[in-house]
């Protein structure tokens, strides 16, 4: 990069430092237009995790050790994308993500805090490409902690799922909420199938939910998820209540948002917070989004019959990525052992 580069892509931060916008490594695989075009994505960028990216209904950015952090880690993403499609592209898909974390974040000789960090920072990014570009949302469950471990982040506990259900049923305006969270604390639904779910999908008299491979989350096989008969009767309720609501002809959408759009990650995210509030359940310090209850599906399903079990219930295609669940804590596990 020359010097006049160095001004032009290099921002001030806190503890004097300089965070350029364009490293080295990726300077080097880009010619002058490249140079241009990419400089201004990352400008881009970065101001939006320093303005508003931690919070941005409230406006709230991330702090520079933070931004720093998350800067490099993507820059070195966006570089191994270039060199698997074999040139410069922008924005990254959903795809890359996934492979990038398959391919290179779980093999790397590094902690499993890192490893959390590098997935937290992706995760900025496509909140960012999400917002401002036509990239899809990238649907990402988390495996590893930024604080270490490889174990779900934040969940539901048992109790927690109760009031949260009991929330759910409490909230006026008919079943579409009590089906929504009831399918989800049985299936572990993922954000991507709730906003792909359709009709189709209940059978109500076998209590199962029916899911295709184009709908799966990952399109890696038809899948057949046991669902309770209390989350049938929502479920049922709510077919019948939906067939007389006016936005829904036409639509094959299972539920839709009161602006008639399908539900994202980010919608179902307040959702959660709100029951939250509304059953009182303290969620300060703690990450809540959809996930916490897939998270809490899968920790009690595996604690409660096995790893199997769980697998099937929230269709991984491997069951090493089901063995986060697998956190009995010491205490049970020493009762195990005088057991035997």
């Amino acid at each position: 990069m020359t010097a006049g580069n160095n001004e032009r892509y290099s921002i001030e931060i806190e503890g004097d430092r300089t965070l350029n916008l364009v490293p080295s490594k990726n300077d080097e695989q880009l010619n002058e237009k490249q140079l241009v075009d990419y400089g201004d994505h990352r400008r881009e960028f970065i101001r939006w995790l320093r303005e508003q990216g931690k919070h941005p209904e409230k406006r709230e950015g991330y702090s520079d050790y933070t931004v720093y952090e998350t800067a490099y880690k993507t820059a070195r993403f966006d570089r191994w994308v270039w060199g698997e499609e074999g040139r410069y592209t922008i924005p990254p898909t959903p795809e890359h993500a996934d492979q990038y974390i398959d391919d290179v974040v779980v093999f790397r000789d590094v902690t499993n805090s890192t490893k959390g960090k590098s997935e937290e920072a992706l995760m900025r990014y496509f909140r960012w490409l999400d917002a401002t570009t036509h990239t899809p949302e990238w649907d990402h469950e988390q495996r590893f902690r930024s604080g270490g471990g490889d174990s779900p982040r934040d969940y539901l506990t048992r109790r927690e799922r109760r009031l949260v259900r009991e929330a759910a049923l409490d909230v006026d305006g008919g079943w579409k909420i009590a089906a929504i969270v009831c399918a989800s604390l049985d299936a572990g639904l993922r954000p991507v199938e709730v906003a792909r779910a359709r009709p189709e999908w209940v059978d109500v008299v076998n209590q199962i939910l029916r899911i295709p491979k184009e709908d799966s989350s990952k399109n890696e096989g038809n899948w057949r998820v046991s669902i309770t008969k209390r989350t049938a009767t929502a479920l049922k309720h709510w077919l019948q209540e939906r067939e007389s609501i006016e936005k829904y002809n036409g639509r094959d959408e299972l539920w839709l948002t009161r602006e008639a759009t399908r539900y994202e990650s980010r919608a179902l995210a307040r959702l959660l917070r709100k029951l939250c509030d509304d059953a009182d359940i303290e969620t300060g310090g703690r990450k809540m989004t959809w996930y916490s209850i897939r998270h809490s599906t899968g920790t009690f399903m595996t604690n409660e019959r096995d790893l199997k079990a769980a697998k099937d219930q929230l269709r991984h295609k491997s069951a090493v990525t089901t063995m986060k669940y697998d956190h009995v804590s010491p205490d049970r596990r020493r009762q195990a052992l005088r057991d035997i």
